[in-house]
């Protein structure tokens, strides 16, 4: 192309985009020329769908620029412009494949633009490019397309929820998902889906159902991408809500004194609007009450029936020919799904069987799945042959270190979630693994030893047990749960809030020189639960006196809950009775003992309010409490299942920490780079100061000259200073002295 026709086409485009400014200032007087150019388009246009291959390329650099210039005016003159949005859509529907790069862009971008103008409806836009998006095949087309269509779909969804519109796209995702299993064209409805998720615009359940009917697909990358939302994206989710949270602030005060410094225009007044606008949305986002959004895996709406699924089409079935990495991801999901929603699977366990060696690929995935898909309603003869598979090939005395570490953290990962599958005789072996060299190997087996000092103490050898384990048993503290059973719930740190109402009572009764424990007392100051009605104004605002319990009972007749049943000793020779009995009317008394205090607890959570300050005093001795669990100042340590289960378990939990293991010299040198980026080679800090002296052309002292000299060179002096009597070593001795406080041979120092 010529100077000149550059430069005619150049002057045409600024015709025009002076020819857009004028217009959108007064599109009345404008109007003719609007038609001008209206006429000049519609004869392009059909120029162009004459022949759009073989089109000029001056033609259609100026079918561009009108296609720019309309689109920006077209709702200035929406009796003109009825047919540009379905001629635009004609061009891009029809002739997409052999559009030029450029021309197909702002065909794009201008019927988002008529959308952004309410010119276009997105139902009719996205209806328009989303069949473009999973048929053509063109990469960038295929990414324009997809940054418009997430684009659009947030924009409509910024103010208020548009359901209709959401509804819309989701059923067409959903129809391509389910239509043929094995199209791979629908990845992009779990891409779409995967976005919209993470960036929390759908957040219902509708989605969620989209990517189970993914996960169930034939295609491989449609299973993947299905599997791996329900894996990540809740963390993406928390990611992109971080992202966001960490937006700069907008300095406001500087803008203003800007304005009064510089001159004052239009523009710095609106970036002063806009910055006022943002501090006020801002503010707004943080005082806003959080939103609730439940994770994918708990809006499910049958998550035992899509588990089987999986697990019979992608596991168990013969014709599924996944790859290892494939297999594990749904393998993960498929054990997440059992673990956290205490699913009944049990053809599950038993093909774990044949993956369960140290010679399997990925064997630490594995394991770590088998231990997601433990819980407490797992029958323990099901899971009893699997920890005695993983004993016998991973934990044995000719095994790796590793791999024996590997075994035994994934029996004690199994054993936290159902206690019942470990046989005495199996664990009592296992457990003389703390003695081992192996740091990894004895931390696994320490651990495997506290969990069941915690759990099940009587399996253990009464050597084994420990101080507080024994003391737990003697008392009736301990006691093993039974298959099915489940812990009473109550109210979270209650207990510490009783203890210290009564270590409260008993102080003041000590101050006023009553007994702890004698009956009645002050009637007039406080009743029996301890409550003076005059103080609840003071404790509803300092939680340092508390307003104490509140009696709500509607018969003032209501029998006192009954006093715990005293142990007797059997060791006492006063109290003990009959030997044979002695043993069941201490278990007996163990059980009420803790059934009486279950159901204290009870009656005080449905028989007393809790006045504001012992809501407030609650709050305090749980932080404390917690505080003490983080430094460790408690007996009992915190159990592994109480690790959240949506987080589920990695390969990295079950392979003993790196820093238990005996590092390479690789890792001890890449530890030591760390921080130091300067520095081609690792070196030590005194060879640094050698090189440095060698580069700046200093000399060595004698010391290190003779360091390096030859051995034969210094035998013969070596040989005369064994041969040298008293008196001339004295003397050698004297002169050495009287040198180095002068400065050595050279007299460098000052003496003294």
């Amino acid at each position: 192309m010529g100077k000149r026709k550059v430069a005619a086409l150049e002057k045409v485009q600024a015709d025009l985009a002076g020819l857009q400014y004028k217009m959108r200032r007064d599109p009345e007087d404008y109007e003719k020329e609007f038609i001008e150019s209206w006429n000049q388009y519609e004869a392009a246009h059909d120029k162009f769908m004459a022949s759009p291959v073989n089109a000029d390329s001056n033609a259609l650099i100026n079918f561009h620029d009108l296609i720019d210039l309309i689109a920006h005016v077209a709702d200035l003159y929406p009796q003109h412009t009825q047919s540009f949005a379905p001629g635009l859509k004609a061009i891009l529907v029809q002739h997409h494949d052999v559009l030029e790069p450029e021309l197909r862009e702002k065909v794009v971008s201008s019927l988002v633009l008529l959308r952004r103008k309410n010119v276009l409806d997105s139902s009719e836009l996205l209806t328009t490019l989303f069949p473009i998006l999973i048929s053509t095949g063109s990469k960038t087309l295929r990414m324009l397309l997809f940054q418009k269509i997430l684009s659009d779909l947030r924009n409509s969804n910024t103010k208020a929820v548009n359901h209709r519109l959401n509804r819309t796209m989701q059923t067409v995702l959903f129809n391509l998902v389910t239509a043929d299993r094995s199209d791979p064209k629908a990845i992009w409805a779990t891409k779409i889906v995967r976005e919209l998720w993470k960036r929390q615009i759908w957040t219902d359940a509708r989605p969620v159902e989209i990517m189970k009917e993914a996960s169930l697909a034939d295609n491989e990358k449609v299973a993947v991408a299905g599997t791996r939302f329900f894996l990540g994206s809740d963390q993406d989710r928390e990611e992109a809500d971080d992202d966001s949270s960490e937006d700069e602030g907008v300095d406001v005060k500087k803008m203003k004194h800007q304005m009064l410094i510089n001159k004052k225009s239009k523009k710095k007044a609106k970036a002063l609007e806009k910055a006022r606008d943002k501090l006020k949305r801002q503010e707004r986002r943080k005082n806003a009450p959080h939103p609730l959004n439940f994770s994918a895996l708990h809006l499910l709406h049958d998550p035992q029936g899509f588990a089987e699924a999986l697990f019979e089409k992608h596991l168990l079935s013969s014709r599924a020919k996944l790859a290892l990495e494939s297999k594990t991801l749904i393998l993960q999901l498929v054990t997440r799904l059992v673990g956290l929603h205490k699913l009944t699977l049990v053809p599950l366990y038993s093909w774990f069987i044949k993956y369960l060696t140290p010679r399997q690929a990925s064997v630490t995935s594995f394991l770590a799945s088998l231990a997601q898909a433990t819980h407490n309603l797992v029958p323990p003869d099901v899971l009893e042959p699997l920890l005695q598979k993983i004993a016998n090939e991973f934990v044995s005395e000719a095994a790796a270190s590793e791999v024996a570490a590997a075994g035994l953290n994934a029996i004690r990962e199994i054993a936290a979630r159902q206690p019942l599958a470990m046989t005495e005789t199996l664990l009592q072996d296992l457990v003389q693994y703390r003695k081992s060299k192996d740091k990894g190997v004895m931390m696994a087996a320490r651990g495997l030893l506290s969990l069941y000092r915690e759990k099940a103490a009587d399996m253990l050898a009464k050597k084994d047990r420990g101080k507080d384990a024994s003391m737990g048993l003697r008392t009736g503290e301990l006691k093993q749960q039974k298959f099915g059973e489940e812990e009473v719930g109550q109210i979270e740190g209650l207990e510490l809030l009783a203890k210290w109402k009564e270590e409260q009572k008993k102080r003041k009764r000590a101050e006023k020189g009553l007994p702890e424990n004698a009956e009645g007392g002050d009637k007039d100051e406080e009743d029996e639960d301890g409550f003076n009605s005059s103080d609840w104004e003071v404790a509803s605002s300092d939680s340092d006196s508390s307003g104490e319990w509140i009696r709500v009972s509607d018969s003032e007749d209501e029998p006192e809950p009954a006093p715990k049943k005293q142990k007797i000793n059997s060791k006492d020779p006063e109290q003990e009775g009959d030997g044979g009995d002695s043993d069941d009317d201490d278990h007996d008394g163990d059980e009420q003992n803790a059934a009486d205090e279950v159901n204290r607890l009870q009656n005080l959570a449905l028989t007393q309010i809790l006045t504001p300050a012992d809501l407030a005093k609650l709050r305090e001795l749980q932080m404390e409490a917690k505080l003490d669990k983080a430094l460790g100042n408690r007996k009992r340590r915190e159990v592994l299942e109480a690790r959240h289960m949506d987080e589920g378990l990695t390969a990295e939990q079950i392979e003993a920490p790196a820093k238990l293991r005996k590092s390479t010299k690789e890792e001890r040198v890449a530890l030591a780079r760390e921080g130091k980026p300067d520095r081609e080679e690792h070196k030590s800090t005194q060879a640094i100061r050698k090189a440095k002296k060698e580069a700046e052309g200093k000399s060595t002292t004698n010391r290190e000259k003779a360091r390096k000299k030859n051995f034969l060179m210094t035998l013969g002096k070596a040989r005369s200073k064994n041969k040298r009597s008293l008196v001339a070593t004295r003397n050698a001795l004297k002169n050495h002295i009287e040198r180095s406080k002068s400065g050595g041979r050279r007299r460098n120092g000052k003496s003294r």
